[in-house]
């Protein structure tokens, strides 16, 4: 029986490791850079609670409304986001662009509405050579954005690429019916949502915060 349970378990670690062999560069990539993102805003979650975050609330500090506006921006970029693959299965080219443009809009609106933020924790008396809590709301919501930019540029990419194809008819075959596109789509997607999910957490610590 124990032999049993071995070999099964030896089957399903080889099972997992067929699996990772088998994914592209690029998948390899994104999910790796994902796991390491994640990482860095855990071990920078964890500092900026043990800064002693509770003081903003102390000194009485709200927090910047610009950053509650942001929130349901980005949130409603997922949903667009969202959109992405089930335009790719209709074969929709240019509802599959749109939906990307939309998307990208949002993520330039919620970059504006950072920075807006940032102006509105300056007017507080929150800087970067503050409280160390304080620091870290510009750090945590700037690496947020750097991760972010790396996204919009991305989508850029893709819609100028959609933009020349849509309307020839063999090249928008081509894009609708390629794997690789498919999956290229399916990252952004995936990569898209990870970041919001990552700014609705982030988002929730600042709100005890202050």
């Amino acid at each position: 029986m124990v032999m049993g349970t071995l070999k099964n378990m030896d089957k399903a670690e080889e099972t997992w490791f067929q699996k990772v062999e088998k994914l592209h560069p690029y998948q390899t990539l994104v999910y790796l850079g994902m796991f390491g993102s994640g990482m860095i805003f855990l071990f920078l979650t964890v500092a900026f609670i043990g800064s002693g975050f509770e003081n903003l609330k102390g000194i009485s500090f709200q927090i910047p409304k610009a950053f509650i506006v942001s929130t349901f921006v980005i949130i409603y970029s997922s949903y667009s986001a969202s959109k992405l693959m089930q335009s790719y299965r209709d074969e929709q080219l240019s509802r599959l662009k749109d939906n990307l443009f939309r998307t990208f809009c949002l993520g330039l609106i919620f970059t504006g509405l950072q920075l807006v933020g940032w102006k509105e924790l300056s007017t507080m008396g929150i800087d970067f050579a503050g409280l160390p809590s304080g620091s870290f709301l510009y750090v945590l919501s700037g690496i947020h954005l750097f991760h972010l930019a790396g996204a919009l540029i991305f989508a850029l990419i893709m819609i100028y690429q959609y933009r020349k194809k849509e309307k020839d008819v063999v090249q928008h075959l081509i894009v609708v019916t390629n794997p690789f596109e498919k999956m290229r789509i399916q990252l952004f997607t995936t990569y898209w949502i990870f970041m919001d999910l990552i700014w609705v957490v982030l988002f929730t610590l600042f709100l005890f915060a202050f």
